[in-house]
């Protein structure tokens, strides 16, 4: 794959090639300004990366932009990226000044990308992985997987593909190179999301089961079969709503495995991003309550998933570097050749 042109910025990593993602359209034509005022455009640009393939970010994010507004006097703009990994690209290349991000952007983004907090959904700053399966499937446990073939979420997915490939690992099966290479115990198909993972599974017989992120997949799963993974019932925000779905004549699904809590996603900055706003930003994002990120009269569709943001940095991210460590990955290993 050609590396993508980054308007002036010759030497600085890109991230694109394993995850399959495509560059920012061009990262938008270079996307105008830089945000600093140094160019006629004082417009923060805020990439945004939607984990479900139906849900429309840009609208979730309206209020938020629109408190964030409100309360500094920034103009903000929110552009959705295709991929996790066109996140970083834009703060590494200087085409965007925030980003909605994965947890795995946290390692990656080091050098050239700052933690601004980390999102909460009613109060919990954790969240979790799942391994899935169909009632109807013969899949009693993961054991069972070997010799199967499993949907996953992105390959840079945190919940999604990651943390469920150590899960996989620590139940025995050989997971050979992957996400750089193949498998040995099973086959791993990464989808793209975890809808799309979900979906795989329910709707191709050959799918044996499906990584997702708790929020993908508990809404379909009877609430009884999470009550005994204690940490998940205490601090999950999905515990409450699993098997909501069901009420609207969703597919059941069946839950084979609870990973260990995950820290959630940030809210990440340009570290280069100097301007007197950001301060200002950051202080509205940590005071942001759950009125001002999901008003009452927004529309259920386009709920934002979480409720709040909390103060955080790189130490509270150490679960995902002890993830890519037990997979033998740096996070260059996800770099464009």
């Amino acid at each position: 794959m050609a590396r993508t042109p980054r308007c002036g910025d010759s030497t600085r990593r890109t991230f694109l090639a394993a995850s399959g993602g495509t560059a920012l359209a061009g990262l938008a034509g270079c996307l105008g300004g830089n945000g600093d005022g140094d160019d006629g455009d004082d417009a923060v640009r805020f990439i945004l990366n939607p984990a479900e393939e139906q849900t429309d970010i840009i609208e979730e994010y309206t209020p938020m932009k629109e408190y964030l507004e409100d309360e500094t006097g920034a103009d903000i703009e929110l552009i959705r990226a295709g991929s996790y990994v066109e996140t970083l690209e834009a703060l590494d290349a200087n085409q965007a000044e925030m980003a909605d991000t994965s947890p795995t952007a946290v390692p990656g983004g080091e050098g050239f990308a700052d933690v601004l907090g980390m999102r909460t959904a009613f109060g919990g700053p954790l969240y979790f992985s799942t391994i899935i399966t169909t009632p109807d499937s013969d899949i009693e446990s993961v054991e069972d997987l070997e010799g199967e073939s499993v949907a996953a979420g992105a390959l840079m997915s945190f919940s999604g593909t990651l943390a469920p490939a150590v899960m996989l690992s620590d139940a025995g099966l050989d997971i050979g190179t992957f996400p750089q290479g193949d498998a040995e115990d099973l086959e791993i198909q990464t989808a793209g999301d975890h809808d799309t993972a979900r979906e795989q599974m329910v709707n191709d017989d050959t799918v044996a089961a499906a990584t997702t992120g708790a929020f993908a997949s508990a809404p379909q799963i009877p609430q009884e079969q999470f009550d005994e993974y204690e940490e998940f019932v205490e601090h999950s925000a999905e515990y409450e709503g699993a098997g909501s779905a069901l009420e609207d004549g969703e597919d059941e699904l069946q839950l084979l495995a609870v990973s260990d809590p995950l820290p959630r996603a940030p809210i990440m900055a340009r570290s280069e991003w100097d301007d007197p706003v950001r301060e200002d930003i950051e202080e509205a994002l940590l005071a942001a309550e759950e009125e001002d990120l999901v008003p009452e009269d927004v529309d259920e569709d386009y709920e934002l998933w979480f409720t709040g943001i909390e103060e955080a940095d790189r130490d509270d991210y150490e679960p995902v570097n002890e993830v890519l460590d037990e997979l033998g990955l740096e996070f260059e290993d996800f770099e464009d050749e």
